[in-house]
C-alpha cells in the first residue's frame, strides 16, 4: 500500500502559480490552434456579407420625441410614470405591439396607396436627457417616413389613453370606497347611539375612579393586618410582650368579670403586668441570693422572701396565661378583619372591572368613529383633486424631429462586418473552450498535481533531436546544462527518499510510462548515466522483449540478452555490456518475443534480478508502456519500486491514472512520477530553468 505525504494547504502562491497555469495553458492552446480563431471569424463575416449581398435594399427614416417627466402632487391620486424605470417604460411601449399596430393602421388610413412592408423600429436615448431617437428601416422609403410620423402619434395617442384610463378607474374605485366608509360610519355611529342610551359615561368615569381609590385603601389596610398577624405568629409570648412594651403601652391589670373577655387595653394592661411580675421575681431572687452568704436557709427572713418569691411566680403563671390567650384572640381577630376585607376587596375589584370593560367598549367605539371620518373625509378630498387634474393635466410628450425623408441604410457596412468578425471570434473561443475542456494532457507542474497525488521526483526539460531524430544522451560535462540538472534533481530525488517501515532503500527500479512516445526509455537512459556519474555500480536492463531500443542507444551488440537469459538459453553474466560510461553496464533486450509476459512469471526472472541486485548498486529495468502490453504489471511486482513517465503536453491524464490503478491493483509500489519534456518557457518550469543556469553561464563568461 502506498503513503503518500498530506496535501499542504493552498496558500497564495499556490493559487497564483494556479492562476497563471491556467493562462500559460490558454497560450500553449493559442499556439496549436491559433487558426481557429481567424478562420471562425472569416467565416462569420463571410456569411454576413452573403447575407447582405441577398437582403433588398433598405432605408431608413429617422424622428426624435422629447417626454417630459411630471412632478407627482402631494394626492398622489392622477396618472405617474415610475421615474427610476421612466426611460426604459417610454422605449418599450414605443416599441409595443400596441403603437406599431396602430401605426400600420393609420398609415393604411391615410396613404392607401403605399404598399404596407415590413419596417424595423428601434429606440435609443441620448445620454443624460429625455430625448428618444427613433429609427425605422424597410424597403419602401416613403412607407418607412409615414410609418415612423404614424408610430409618433400613436405614441401620443397610447400616453393620453393610458392617462385616462388611469384617472377613470382611480375615480372610480375612490367613489366605491367612499360608499363603503360611508355605510360603515352610519355603523359605528348607531352602535354609539346604542351604547349611549343604556350607559351613563359621566356615571362609568366617576365609578371607575372611585373604585379605584377605595381598592388602594382597602389593600394599603389589608397588607398592614397582615404584617401585623405575621408578626404575632413569628413572636413568642415574651417578645411579644417586650415589644409592646417598646411601644409605650400603659400598666396596670383590671380583672375580667368571668365570661367576658378582656378589651385590646386590657391585654395590654396585662402584658405590662407580666413583665413587671416577672422583674419583681428577679429581684426577690437577687435578694435571696445576696441573704444567703450571711443566713442560713431556714432563717425567717429566707423563709419569707422563698414565700413571696412562690407567690409572685404564681402569679407570673396567672398572668401569662391571660396574655398567651389574648394574643390568641387578637390573632384571630386579625383574620376574620384579612378574610372581610379580602370579600369587600373581591366585590370592589368587579365593579371596577365592570366600569372598565364598558369605558374600553366605549373607546373603541369611538376610535373606530374617528378612523373611519378620517379616511372618509381624506377620499372626498382625493376623489375632488382627481376631477379637477384630470381635465387640466398639460401634454408631457412632444415631437421634437419629425420623421426624414427616408434615405438608403448605409449603416457602415464595416462595423456590421466588424460586429459579423467579433461574433465569429466568440464563437472561436468557445470552440477552444471546448477543446481545452476534453483535451486534459498536462503542461506545467501546477495541472500534474492537479491530477495525480503521488509525489513528483523531478521535471525533465524538452530539448531538441539530433540529425538522426534521437536526443542525445548525457555524458560527463554535458552542456547541456539544465537538462543534465533536472536529471541528477531525480537522482537526488532517489537517493533521499525516506524507507518507510524500516525497509531498504529501493536499488531495483522499474522505469515505465502509460502510453509509447513519452521518452521512457530515454529517462531510464538518462537516469542510469546520472546514477553512475554519482559513483554507484548501476546495471541498465532493457526488458522491453519486444522493441528493445537501449542497445542502439548505447552502441552495443544485441545478439543474445535479457530474453535469452529468461528462456534459460545462457546467464545473465554473459550478456552484461560495458558502455563509454564508467560505473555503468547495458544488459540489452535480446532477440524479440511475443511472449515476454509468460517469461516474466517463471520463477528464473525473480532469481535473475535478485542477483543483478546483489551484484550492483542500482538496477534499472526499461520496460514497454502499461497500456500496450501486460509486461509491465508482470514485471513491476519484482522491482522494489516503479518510477512512472508523464510527458507534457502528450500523455493524457485519464489514460495515465488509469495505468497507475492497474499498477496498484498488482501490490505495486509506486516511487513517484517525472514530468519529461516540459516546455522551459511555461508555468513555474521557466523560472527553475533559468536560474539553473546561472552557473552554467558564469563558468561561459569567465573562459
Amino acid at each position: 500500500m502506498n503513503e503518500y505525504p498530506q496535501p499542504a494547504p493552498e496558500n497564495r502562491s499556490v493559487r497564483s502559480a494556479r492562476f497563471f497555469t491556467v493562462l500559460q495553458r490558454w497560450r500553449s492552446l493559442l499556439r496549436r490552434h491559433w487558426w481557429v480563431l481567424p478562420g471562425c471569424a472569416l467565416l462569420a463575416m463571410a456569411v454576413h456579407l452573403i447575407v447582405v449581398w441577398n437582403s433588398p435594399p433598405a432605408y431608413a427614416s429617422r424622428g426624435k420625441m422629447i417626454v417630459n417627466v411630471r412632478i407627482q402632487v402631494q394626492t398622489g391620486a392622477n396618472y405617474i410614470e415610475e421615474l427610476s424605470n421612466f426611460l426604459g417604460t417610454q422605449v418599450a411601449l414605443m416599441q409595443s405591439d400596441t403603437v406599431l399596430n396602430r401605426a400600420a393602421e393609420r398609415v393604411h388610413a391615410g396613404r392607401p396607396d403605399l404598399v404596407p412592408v415590413p419596417v424595423k423600429v428601434t429606440v435609443g436615448v441620448t445620454p443624460k436627457t429625455t430625448v428618444f431617437n427613433l429609427r425605422a428601416v424597410g424597403s419602401d422609403p416613403a412607407y418607412v417616413q409615414a410609418y415612423l410620423d404614424a408610430v409618433m402619434e400613436e405614441f401620443i395617442n397610447l400616453k393620453k389613453e393610458m392617462r385616462t384610463r388611469s384617472s377613470d378607474v382611480t375615480l372610480a374605485g375612490i367613489t366605491e370606497e367612499v360608499a363603503r366608509l360611508e355605510k360603515e360610519l352610519k355603523q359605528y355611529e348607531d352602535e354609539l347611539l346604542q351604547f349611549q342610551a343604556t350607559n351613563s359615561i359621566v356615571f362609568l368615569q366617576e365609578q371607575g375612579n372611585v373604585a379605584g381609590n377605595y381598592l388602594a385603601q382597602l389593600n394599603q389596610q389589608l397588607a398592614m393586618l397582615q404584617s401585623e398577624l405575621n408578626l404575632l405568629n413569628m413572636l413568642d409570648l415574651e417578645q411579644n410582650l417586650e415589644r409592646q412594651q417598646a411601644a409605650g403601652v400603659i400598666t396596670g391589670v383590671r380583672p375580667v368579670p368571668p365570661g367576658q373577655q378582656r378589651s385590646p387595653v386590657d391585654v395590654l394592661r396585662a402584658d405590662s403586668e407580666y413583665l413587671k411580675v416577672k422583674q419583681e421575681i428577679q429581684v426577690l431572687k437577687a435578694e435571696e441570693q445576696q441573704l444567703s452568704e450571711y443566713l442560713r436557709p431556714k432563717h425567717p427572713k429566707m423563709i419569707a422572701l422563698r414565700e413571696e418569691i412562690q407567690r409572685k411566680e404564681k402569679l407570673l403563671d396567672i398572668v401569662r396565661e391571660q396574655s398567651a390567650e389574648q394574643i390568641e384572640n387578637r390573632k384571630k381577630s386579625l383574620q376574620l378583619q384579612i378574610e372581610n376585607l379580602q370579600k369587600e376587596i373581591k366585590q370592589w375589584e368587579a365593579r371596577a372591572l365592570e366600569a372598565s370593560s364598558k369605558m374600553a367598549q366605549y373607546q373603541k367605539i369611538r376610535a373606530n368613529i374617528n378612523r373611519v371620518q378620517s379616511l372618509y373625509d381624506r377620499l372626498l378630498q382625493t376623489m375632488q383633486a382627481v376631477g379637477v387634474d384630470k381635465d387640466i393635466i398639460p401634454e408631457s410628450v412632444t415631437i421634437l424631429e419629425r420623421a426624414s425623408v427616408a434615405e438608403p441604410d448605409r449603416l457602415s457596412l464595416s462595423v456590421s462586418l466588424a460586429l459579423a468578425g467579433l461574433v465569429g471570434l466568440m464563437l472561436g473561443m468557445g470552440l477552444l473552450l471546448i477543446v481545452e475542456r476534453f483535451d486534459d494532457r498536462m503542461n506545467t507542474f501546477v495541472e500534474l498535481q492537479d491530477h495525480f497525488e503521488e509525489p513528483v521526483l523531478g521535471q525533465i526539460p524538452r530539448e531538441r533531436s539530433g540529425r538522426n531524430g534521437d536526443l542525445p544522451l548525457l555524458r560527463p560535462d554535458d552542456d547541456r546544462h539544465a537538462f543534465a540538472e533536472a536529471y541528477r534533481n531525480v537522482r537526488s530525488s532517489l537517493l533521499f527518499m525516506p524507507a518507510g517501515n524500516g525497509s531498504e532503500k529501493p536499488r531495483l527500479l522499474l522505469v515505465t510510462s502509460s502510453i509509447p512516445n513519452d521518452g521512457k526509455s530515454m529517462t531510464t537512459a538518462n537516469l542510469a548515466i546520472t546514477l553512475a556519474l554519482g559513483g554507484a555500480r548501476v546495471l541498465l536492463v532493457d526488458a522491453d522483449l519486444r522493441k528493445g531500443v537501449l542497445h542502439r542507444r548505447f552502441g552495443v551488440e544485441n545478439s543474445s540478452g535479457f530474453s535469452e537469459v529468461l528462456q534459460q538459453k545462457t546467464d545473465w553474466r554473459e550478456v552484461v555490456r560495458p558502455t563509454s560510461v564508467p560505473n555503468l553496464w547495458v544488459v540489452p533486450s535480446g532477440t524479440p518475443t511475443q511472449n515476454s509476459s509468460e517469461l516474466f512469471l517463471q520463477p528464473v526472472t525473480r532469481r535473475v534480478l535478485e542477483e543483478m541486485a546483489a551484484a550492483y548498486d542500482y538496477v534499472v529495468l526499461d520496460t514497454p508502456p502499461v497500456m500496450a502490453a501486460d509486461d509491465v504489471t508482470t514485471l513491476a511486482p519484482l522491482a522494489h519500486g516503479v518510477i512512472f513517465v508523464v510527458r507534457a503536453q502528450h500523455t493524457s491524464a485519464r489514460v495515465a491514472r488509469a495505468a497507475l490503478d492497474l499498477l496498484y491493483q498488482r501490490n505495486v509500489k509506486v516511487l513517484g512520477l517525472v514530468f519529461n519534456a516540459v516546455n522551459p518557457r511555461t508555468g513555474e518550469y521557466y523560472y527553475y530553468s533559468r536560474y539553473k543556469d546561472y552557473y552554467h553561464r558564469s563558468s561561459r563568461a569567465k573562459a
